[in-house]
Parts: structure tokens; sequence; C-alpha cells
């Protein structure tokens, strides 16, 4: 791992924090509160090519990897503009596809994957499973040449503007009998596939929905690869780029609420001084700050290992990043708010729902309490506790 970018690395830092310029957050809150997809910041940056970068070339990728991905999401959200669903369609399905599917699936997926044009939601989570995957009930069943697929997912992120959905299901072992993982790609509009949005307390402009599968039929190919065991794999694949990419976004947030305190702690004057000058105030920033750093070298590690081929390195430092940068981030919006004082929570300073946006990390995509648990047990070797 080098800890010092290279040009081109440097090159899209710029790039990218250039674009968020241009947007930021007076972009993003009108949008946020009237529950709209930032299409216009979605289509720029699927055009000048930063949505794929972690995809093949031959697909009209970047051919580069999670590192230069998460560099986007980063200054995306210092710029206060964060795009959620490249976690989603470019980092988790657009993984599993280029690692996974068939030839005929990555043409027919990456190439939208890539600039922008196909979105493709991704639904794991249901209402009587929560964090354990392992006891997931939708099902599927073959039906002919095809499979039917039935049951529930919930907290799926943008599904009403996603042309596409790939859903984890289980299907039988024709050897054993028993249930294993399997994954799907197909349509939002196919019959039987019905969503409802989640109301939610935090302001943003991504949904989310409860699905309903009812007897959806798909075709044979729409199962991805051609290994009916090979769904654990690109479960992992899938996973600890999204992890990364949850960090990245945190990382981003804080670096944003952190910018604002700064800026606001020397430009406020109180009793002759501007209030930085106070350690009161200049310590717990200075302590956010070390924190964030931190964080950010913990999301580059993971990012590096992934990119190298360790995914089980990478799923370690994967789980550690996204803990501590949502930690660090928690943090970073707090100091800011304290620091702004009654502005804190003022609509004209943008940071006040930033305080329920930051929480989010500390649960979704996976809890802290889970990744605790992760530590504890392939980290430490302690006996399993859950």
């Amino acid at each position: 791992m080098d800890f010092v970018e290279s040009a081109e690395q440097k090159a899209l830092r710029s790039a990218v924090a250039d674009l968020g310029k241009r947007y930021g957050r007076d972009y993003v809150l009108p949008r946020a509160k009237a529950r709209e997809p930032l299409t216009e910041l979605w289509n720029e940056a699927g055009k000048q090519g930063f949505l794929g970068l972690n995809l093949p070339e031959e697909y009209g990728g970047g051919g580069a990897g999670m590192t230069e991905l998460a560099i986007v999401c980063e200054e995306l959200n210092a710029a206060g503009c964060g795009l959620l669903m490249m976690v989603v369609s470019p980092a988790i399905n657009g993984t599993i596809i280029s690692r996974f599917g068939t030839p005929e699936q990555k043409q027919r997926w990456l190439p939208g994957l890539c600039d922008g044009s196909t979105i493709m939601a991704f639904g794991i989570t249901e209402p009587d499973a929560g964090s354990n995957s392992h006891k997931i009930t939708t099902t599927a069943k073959r039906d002919g040449d095809g499979w039917s697929l039935s049951g529930r997912k919930y907290y799926v992120s943008g599904v009403d503007h996603a042309s596409h959905i790939l859903i984890v299901a289980r299907l039988e072992d024709s050897k054993t009998g028993r249930l294993k993982p399997a994954i799907f790609v197909f349509p939002t509009d196919t019959p039987g596939f019905e969503f409802t949005p989640i109301e939610m307390d935090v302001v943003m402009p991504d949904r989310q929905f409860m699905l309903y599968l009812d007897d959806v039929k798909l075709p044979y190919d729409a199962l991805v690869g051609a290994d009916e065991d090979g769904a654990l794999a690109q479960l992992f694949a899938g996973l600890n780029p999204e992890r990364i990419m949850a960090a990245a976004g945190s990382v981003g947030m804080g670096r944003y609420a952190l910018d604002k305190a700064v800026a606001y702690a020397n430009e406020r004057n109180v009793w002759g001084v501007p209030i930085g000058a106070h350690q009161g105030l200049s310590h717990p920033l200075a302590k956010a700050k070390v924190e964030l750093e931190l964080a950010k070298l913990m999301m580059q590690k993971a990012a590096s290992l992934y990119d190298s081929g360790d995914d089980m390195g990478a799923g370690e430092s994967a789980n550690m990043a996204k803990y501590a940068a949502a930690e660090a981030s928690i943090a970073c919006v707090d100091q800011a708010v304290q620091t702004h004082g009654g502005n804190g929570l003022a609509s004209e300073y943008g940071l006040g729902n930033m305080v329920l946006g930051a929480r989010v990390a500390r649960i979704a995509p996976v809890s802290r309490e889970m990744i605790l648990n992760f530590v504890a047990q392939f980290s430490l070797g302690l006996p399993k506790s859950y």
C-alpha cells in the first residue's frame, strides 16, 4: 500500500471535487426534501466516467478498482452531494456481475452500470431476518425452464428509480434438499414484483422500500452466473465493496461537517477573538480531525487489499473501516453542530439533518454491533457470541 496517491488518483480526486462544488448541498437539499433523486448529478457523473471506475474497460468502465471508486464517493460526500446509489449499482451489483456473471450477463448489464444509464437496486434484508442473512425466506423454485421467486425484502434503496434489481434468495439443493443462497437479477417492472415506500424521518433523496415478490416468473439466465452453488462467494465479493463505499461516504460527510465547523470557528467573533481560539472548541475539532484521518486510512487499506485480490483481508479491514468511519463522521457532525451553537440547527447552515444522516452509518449497511461480533470472532479468535 502506497500512502501517496498516484498522479492519476490526484487528478481524479480534483475532478470529482470540482464536480461536487458545482452541485453541493444547495442542489441536494430541495431534492432531498421532495424525495427526488439527484438525476442531473448522477447523469453527469456517469458521462464523466466516474460511476463505472471499478468495472472492466471492455464494457465501458474505468478498469480501476475500489480505491478509485471510493475517491469519487468520498469527494462527492465532502462536497455535500453524495450519491447513495453509487454504493449499490456499480459497487455491489457491478462487482458481482463483473466477477461472476456469464459473458452474456456481463454484456447485457455492465455497459449501463458503467455509464449510469442502468440503475440497479439490491435486495437482501428481510423483515424477519434482519442481520441474519442465513434466515432469509425469499425462495426461488424451478419453474419449467425458469424460476419462480416469492418473498419479501425491506430497506431497499432507490428501487423506484431503478430499472433493475438484484435479489438474494434461497433455492433448494437438489442433492441435499437444503436451502442455499442464490442471486437473481431482473427488471423492476416484472409482473408479481411490487414495492411500497417506508416513511423515514431522515431527509434524503433516495427513499427506502418494502418489496413484495409474489410468484415472480424469471428466465433461467436471471440467475447470476452459471453456478447454482456460487452465491456465497458472490455475496462476499459484493458486500466488501459496500462496506468500503459506506466508509468512504462517512469520511466525506465528516470532512464536509468539519470544514463547515472550522470556517465558522474562524469567522465567528466573540469577546474580541474568533471562537476557534478557545481550546473548548479547538481541541474537540482537532480530535475529530485525528479520528477522521485514522478512519480514512483504514478505508484506504481495505480498498487496497480488495484491489489486490485479498478478499479475506479486505473483509476484516472493510468492516473495521465502516465502523471507524461511522463513529468519526458522527463525531465530526456533532462537533460541527456544537461549534455553531444554535445556528447548528438552523436550516441556513444545513447541519441539522446531517445529525440523522451521519447516524444512519452506525446502523447500515451493517450495524456496529455485528461488526464487533465479526472482529471478536474472526480477528480475536473469541467464541461466537450470537
